[in-house]
């Protein structure tokens, strides 16, 4: 299927904190928000939408992200330049990037708290639903009418950033799907071949370990590094009918394709697939690329978006690392019927939604569009991203992007991220529980009962 493929998504939600009016305000920032970055915007709550575009208002649009370091930070430099060069609306960009598992703490913080910047990154779904309705988010499709923006995107990009028939947000940066990086060098010397089924991908581990490799580096503090895992081993058991019945109400997440991931994850933690103290690691402090970049670790299961990273950390440390790393989509399950075409990940990796109206709105959707300008998105590509806009694999010649965006096209469907899909109780409980299934604190079947139990209650709520 095409790139502009049809994600399949959950739109029924509850709301978080915080007012709907509060969308009329240009949002200030939480306290931890203060702290770590010196403070932000804040207009005055009695100030009428009216005169949101009068001489008085500090015409300072404020931008939440989380892009702290190289492609992603450049991506934003690049367009904040682009619109301070170009656009006449008399508006500036206040940049304030954090760390991706910090922000997402900050994010919940300032929503909950009644606080909201101009315009911020999400990752689509559940989060970005509440948001919507918590009246933190405007409707887009008139400036994506306005500024001739809906022919720029997928369809599937689109259809992510949409909510009740709306758009919402705009696609930004990255394809993002969950495949296995390798180290081509490592794969020769141990005469191993890309696996194409998990049992040949056991074999593989079993023959790194022999070499005194480690099969898979991973980083698990984090809980979402390992939920890859257990995501592409139930898509690949089971397809994508058992999580889309059970996140409906209609199946369970104690069915016998969740068991069967849970199983697996225990099988290859106590063969020793994973680096000793894996589970505490961090992903953001490198932890996991480090076994990989020392080539003490032959594999990575993780999001496209490390691509930009691994060429970018390549070339400032002056070696050729790069040059060794390919990409393979996770194997099928022997015996199983699923499509193994199905992916897990998401047609751009953040999406941006903006919390303000009238000019200073049509000032950030502008600036927004920048992010997709030519100019942003050949060097994007550059930088081994993959931009989710219309016909952009005509522009890719890196060997890795060429086989991550290959997957992307003959892929039959892309499921969204758990921790996106589900109501954020339901995720934590899947997110919690399967970080205690890898430290064999947990059975999978305990995991997975608990995850149920998180549905059924917020099912009952709805």
């Amino acid at each position: 299927m095409a790139l502009g493929l049809s994600v399949l998504m959950c739109f029924s939600m509850t709301a978080c904190g915080g007012g709907a009016e509060s969308a009329s305000q240009s949002g200030g920032e939480s306290n931890q928000a203060s702290a770590d970055n010196g403070g932000g915007e804040t207009d005055t709550a009695a100030a009428p939408v009216a005169d949101s575009g009068s001489d008085s208002e500090d015409k300072v649009i404020t931008f939440w992200n989380v892009g702290t370091e190289g492609a992603d930070k450049e991506t934003y430099e690049m367009a904040i330049r682009q619109f301070q060069e170009n656009s006449q609306s008399g508006y500036t960009i206040e940049n304030i990037p954090t760390q991706n598992d910090k922000y997402k703490e900050k994010l919940v913080i300032a929503m909950s708290s009644g606080e909201c910047p101009d315009m911020y990154t999400t990752w689509s779904g559940g989060p970005m639903n509440e948001y919507i309705d918590s009246g933190y988010a405007q409707p887009l499709d008139d400036l994506y009418e306005k500024y001739g923006m809906k022919e720029r995107f997928m369809e599937g990009a689109l259809e992510q950033a949409s909510y009740n028939g709306k758009i919402y947000g705009v696609p930004v940066k990255n394809i993002s799907i969950a495949g296995i990086y390798y180290n081509k060098d490592l794969f020769e010397k141990c005469g191993v071949s890309v696996p194409t089924t998990v049992s040949e991908l056991e074999a593989a581990c079993d023959t790194f370990l022999a070499n005194g490799i480690i099969p898979f580096t991973l980083a698990n503090g984090p809980k979402w590094t390992g939920s890859m895992y257990f995501q592409c081993l139930v898509a690949r058991k089971g397809g994508l009918e058992p999580f889309q019945k059970a996140a409906a109400g209609e199946g369970s997440f104690e069915d016998e394709c969740f068991v069967y991931a849970g199983q697996k994850i225990q099988e290859w933690v106590n063969k020793g697939y994973f680096p000793e103290g894996f589970n505490s690691m961090s992903e953001d402090d490198g932890q996991a690329k480090a076994f990989f970049y020392t080539e003490e670790a032959a594999m990575y299961l993780t999001g496209s978006w490390n691509t930009a990273a691994f060429k970018t950390d390549s070339e400032d440390a002056g070696n050729d690392f790069y040059s060794k790393v390919d990409w393979f989509s996770f194997p099928a399950v022997d015996g199983s019927s699923a499509d193994a075409s199905i992916l897990c990940g998401t047609m751009g990796d953040q999406f941006i939604s903006f919390n303000c109206t009238d000019e200073k709105l049509d000032a950030a959707f502008e600036f927004a569009t920048y992010l997709s300008s030519d100019e942003t998105i050949d060097y994007m590509v550059s930088a081994s991203l993959i931009p989710p806009v219309s016909g952009v694999e005509d522009k890719i010649t890196d060997p890795v992007s060429k086989s991550i965006i290959d997957a992307a096209n003959k892929a039959s469907a892309v499921q969204l991220w758990y921790d996106q899909y589900l109501n954020p109780t339901v995720a934590n409980a899947h997110l919690d529980g399967n970080q205690e299934v890898f430290g064999l604190t947990m059975t999978p079947e305990d995991a997975n009962k608990k995850m149920q139990e998180a549905q059924t209650e917020y099912l009952s709520g709805k």
